[in-house]
């Protein structure tokens, strides 16, 4: 039996370059109708339920464009299906899954298999810079390409400058974008928290600036030097790294972990899961530089950057942990207090890092309400609920922060999963 209903008086964000309008929106089996006097006639022909959507909010579907999931198909932790269930669940209709597995996906038939879930969550892979990941031979970009792959990625450091620049010089990859974290592992040592007054005092291993703002440097010169080639920065997160950025004669696009924008080291409890990420989570300065940085749109996109790890991973010691955090379900109702609520963002600006300018960072079409599509969310700001990991529409990962927590605003419909 058909599912009939009148969204009224709901929020609604179409798409890109537009303004948040109040209207009446038809849907029809989770598919998209008619919007305004088109919705309140076609539901009077079809009889359908009418409900009260005031302070709701109908939008297109949120885009990651960059996590990991290493056992896709049999993980003990996280699979294809639960990542996708997981994702629906809390907006995202599209994923892209960075080349770390146990598979590295450095060939074409590893990027095999991804796209046949009965589900409609689109799934995006970001093709190996260097076979089997170990930075030393670069995979063959072209076929990579040619056979389905995004773009061009490394791991969550910086590749040696000498493999750079001649994957650049070589130009397989054209103008698709080449996604490339300023991380420097030797400089980071066993830092686990970015340095600063906070990290001394609670005595954590620090991580120094230099460990992002030199690899960066270097990755904003080889854009420089090669102005035709598509450079993505993988998760900033310090204030410097924000200005270098804007200073830079050809700023490349960037991306910043959503947990790096909600936390940061002088917030913390002692206990908390969201420690051990990477890169480190540094100040409160940092913070607040890198949310102006997206207003600005300096900075172009949010990454969930989900790391899913299992029970005993998380429970060893931040320093001797594999650094992740996990949760997608937590990022719209998170940032939507620390963003809108908190720091006076329009809905619009929250989506353009949600959304739109996460598409422009993968070079695909930005998502958009249209009719005929299931590619829309409706979001309630007020409503609260509880995050438990173990519930059916979380992910598996055990590395969830806010275990137990009220957690307010919740995605509660979607048109690619009946929630």
């Amino acid at each position: 039996m058909s599912e009939i209903k009148l969204l009224k008086n709901v929020q609604i964000l179409k798409g890109v370059n537009q303004l948040v309008i109040k209207d009446d929106v038809l849907i029809k089996d989770r598919v998209l109708i008619s919007f305004g006097k088109d919705a309140s006639n076609d539901a009077k022909v079809l009889g359908a339920t009418k409900i009260n959507c005031s302070g709701m909010l109908l939008a297109p579907c949120l885009v990651d464009p960059h996590s990991v999931l290493e056992e896709p198909i049999s993980g003990n932790i996280e699979t294809l299906s639960s990542l996708c269930n997981a994702a629906a669940t809390a907006g995202y209709g599209r994923l892209a899954l960075l080349p770390r597995s146990s598979s590295w996906r450095d060939r074409p038939e590893r990027l095999e298999g991804f796209n046949n879930l009965q589900n409609e969550v689109t799934i995006d892979l970001w093709g190996s810079f260097s076979k089997d990941g170990k930075e030393n031979e670069l995979t063959s970009h072209a076929d990579l390409l040619q056979h389905g792959a995004i773009g061009i990625a490394g791991d969550d450091s910086i590749l040696p400058l000498a493999l750079l620049q001649r994957g650049l010089l070589l130009g397989e990859v054209g103008n698709k974008p080449i996604l490339i974290a300023p991380r420097d592992k030797d400089i980071q040592g066993s830092g686990v928290v970015r340095e600063g007054v906070e990290t001394l005092r609670a005595g954590w291993k620090p991580d120094p600036i230099i460990s992002e703002t030199i690899p960066l440097a270097h990755l904003l010169e080889l854009q420089n030097q090669n102005p035709k080639r598509s450079l993505r920065v993988m998760n900033i997160s310090t204030s410097t790294s924000v200005e270098m950025i804007k200073r830079s004669a050809h700023p490349p696009m960037a991306t910043v972990c959503w947990w790096h924008l909600i936390a940061d080291r002088s917030s913390m409890s002692p206990t908390d899961i969201g420690w051990r990420v990477s890169p480190s989570i540094g100040g409160k300065d940092d913070r607040e530089a890198l949310k102006q940085g997206l207003k600005e749109e300096t900075l172009t996109a949010i990454s969930v950057h989900s790391i899913p790890l299992d029970e005993e991973e998380s429970q060893l010691a931040p320093e001797m942990r594999i650094p992740g955090i996990a949760g997608h379900q937590l990022v719209l109702p998170l940032l939507w207090q620390e963003l809108i609520i908190k720091g006076n963002w329009s809905i619009e600006q929250l989506w353009q890092a949600l959304s739109f300018g996460p598409s422009r960072l993968l070079d695909i079409p930005q998502e958009k309400l249209s009719s005929g599509s299931r590619r829309w969310l409706l979001f309630d700001p007020d409503k609260s609920w509880v995050q438990d990991r173990k519930s059916e529409s979380s992910p598996n990962a055990a590395n969830q922060p806010f275990q137990n927590c009220a957690i307010k605003g919740k995605v509660i419909d979607c048109g690619l999963k009946d929630l």
